[in-house]
This record gives C-alpha cells, sequence and structure tokens, in this order.
C-alpha cells in the first residue's frame, strides 16, 4: 500500500464516527417532524429499526450453538438494547434536547461500574472521582432551587434510563463472545422492535393514520440513519482505539446544543453548563480510564 493512502485510510475511521455522532445529535428533529404528521414515537422506532432489521438480515449468519452458550447474555443484551434506543428516541422527542443527550451520557458511568460488576473488575480511586462528577454534574443540572429538589419528568427518566440501558448494552457486547459483531448488531435491533412493539400496544396501538410519506420517512430513517450509523460506529470503533473513538463520539453533545438551538431556540442555561461540564469530565475519566492498567 502506498503512503499516499495512508492518510485517507486513517481518516475513514473519524468520517464514520462524526456522521453517527452527527445523527445521534440531530436525530430529534427528524423525528419530531415525523411525530408532527401524526406518526406516533414508538411507531417511528418500530417502523425505522424493523426497516434496519430486515435490510441487514441477508447480511448476517446466526449461530445458534454461540446463543445456546450465552442465552442470557444474549436476552439481556436484547433488552438492553431494545430499552436504550426507544427510550431515548422518546425522551428527545418529549423533552429538551441537550438535557436529554446530557442525562444518556451518563452511560460511559454505568459502563464502567457494570463492567467492574460483571466483568470482575476492580473498583479504585478513578472510579469514585468519575462517579462523584457525574452524579453531582446530574444534580446540578436538574436541581430547581424554588421547590429544592430534583423535579425528574418523564423525558428524564426515559434518558437516564436510556443510558443505562445502553450501559448495559456495552457490556453485554463485550461479554458476549459466542457470535460475531454483525450478529449482535442485529440481535440489538430485534431488541428495539421487542421493545417498541411493547409501547405500541400500550400507547398507542392502533394504525397510525399517516400520509404514505410519513411511513416512507420513518422507514428512510431507518435505514438511511440508524442503519448506516451503527454499521458507522462499528467500522469506527474496530479501526482505532476505544478511547479515540469515544472522545469522538461526544461531538453529539455539540452537535445536539447547536442543532436545538438553531432549529428549536432551545438556550442552555449556566446552571446546565456547569452540570453537564461535570458529567463530560465524568465520562472522559471513564473513556480514559478504560486504558489504564487495573
Amino acid at each position: 500500500m502506498t503512503p499516499v493512502n495512508a492518510p485517507t485510510l486513517a481518516l475513514a475511521p473519524v468520517l464514520a464516527l462524526l456522521f453517527a455522532a452527527s445523527f445521534w445529535g440531530v436525530v430529534w428533529y427528524p423525528s419530531r417532524i415525523l411525530e408532527g404528521m401524526g406518526m406516533h414515537g414508538a411507531w417511528l422506532v418500530l417502523v425505522s429499526y424493523a426497516a434496519a432489521f430486515l435490510v441487514f438480515t441477508p447480511f448476517v449468519r446466526f449461530s445458534i450453538r454461540g446463543l445456546r452458550r450465552q442465552p442470557w447474555e444474549a436476552l439481556t443484551l436484547v433488552l438492553g438494547a431494545g430499552w436504550a434506543n426507544v427510550a431515548f428516541v422518546l425522551a428527545v422527542l418529549e423533552g429538551e434536547v441537550v438535557r436529554v443527550v446530557l442525562l444518556f451520557y451518563l452511560s460511559p458511568i454505568w459502563t464502567v461500574l457494570l463492567g467492574r460488576w460483571l466483568l470482575h473488575e476492580l473498583l479504585d480511586g478513578y472510579t469514585w472521582v468519575m462517579l462523584g462528577l457525574g452524579i453531582g454534574g446530574a444534580i446540578i443540572m436538574l436541581w430547581d432551587p424554588v421547590i429544592g429538589h430534583v423535579p425528574l419528568n418523564r423525558a428524564d427518566l426515559l434518558a437516564a434510563s436510556a443510558g443505562l440501558a445502553f450501559a448495559v448494552n456495552n457490556v453485554m457486547t463485550r461479554r458476549i463472545t459466542a457470535i460475531g459483531i454483525r450478529a449482535k448488531t442485529h440481535l440489538a435491533w430485534f431488541g428495539v422492535i421487542i421493545i417498541a412493539t411493547l409501547f405500541v400496544l400500550f400507547q398507542s396501538p392502533a394504525l397510525p393514520d399517516v400520509a404514505p410519506v410519513a411511513w416512507a420517512g420513518a422507514i428512510a430513517l431507518g435505514i438511511g440513519g440508524f442503519m448506516l450509523s451503527t454499521l458507522a460506529v462499528v467500522y469506527g470503533v474496530s479501526n482505532m482505539p476505544v478511547q479515540r473513538s469515544a472522545v469522538i463520539m461526544l461531538f453529539e453533545l455539540i452537535v445536539g446544543a447547536v442543532s436545538a438551538w438553531l432549529l428549536a431556540a432551545e438556550m442552555i442555561s449556566l446552571q446546565e453548563w456547569l452540570g453537564g461540564a461535570l458529567i463530560v469530565s465524568a465520562a472522559m475519566i471513564a473513556i480514559f480510564k478504560e486504558g489504564l492498567p487495573t
């Protein structure tokens, strides 16, 4: 291979991750447009991920023997990935974009803690500092001085639980070794379909009476957005150090803040800036701690 092509090859994983981070930072906007057309959030997620699941199916080879070797881990991956994706989309449809994204980005903290528990790694000083910054930042960001406590709304709870579920998804992805990465990705999308179906049954069981363009938009969002961004992340993290890829994915916070300001006129208060800075600091500690010897 010639040296001329080396920079291009090195840049490709970075661009892939930037695309994925940008998509997740702005996914709230097309989602709200489709919801405004009458497509309920749970239906939107169900149709989008079902489209991605079906398109990707021919490229996946499942190992039944592998699933039988780690059945509980596979089930946990399905539920964790399903809740993470459904809850995040519903949260950005209901809540303030930056607040939702920041609460979701407590996930690196949960990933480290779950990794210590499920992967038998020890807690140390870095972990406690990280935990203090993350929880402290969330409390500062959410605290209401008028009522003297943290008034969590539905969007906040969805966002925080999505971050925890995403951490479970990450740990299970690392723990499951009996099937390949494409099969694990497909399994995760199957989990999204299951959880979205449950939301549909309990919240909006009737088929949405929307124009064909809304259905087409949901399908396009699934194939051109959720599927491609997931594959971009898989490609990016497979071709660079974990710490670098995780830092690049924090670009989602910038995209989310800028897009919410430009497209929804959302303003970020000083209190939210301070809390967000602490959460990002905790996430950075969690990210770089992965590269430290234990």
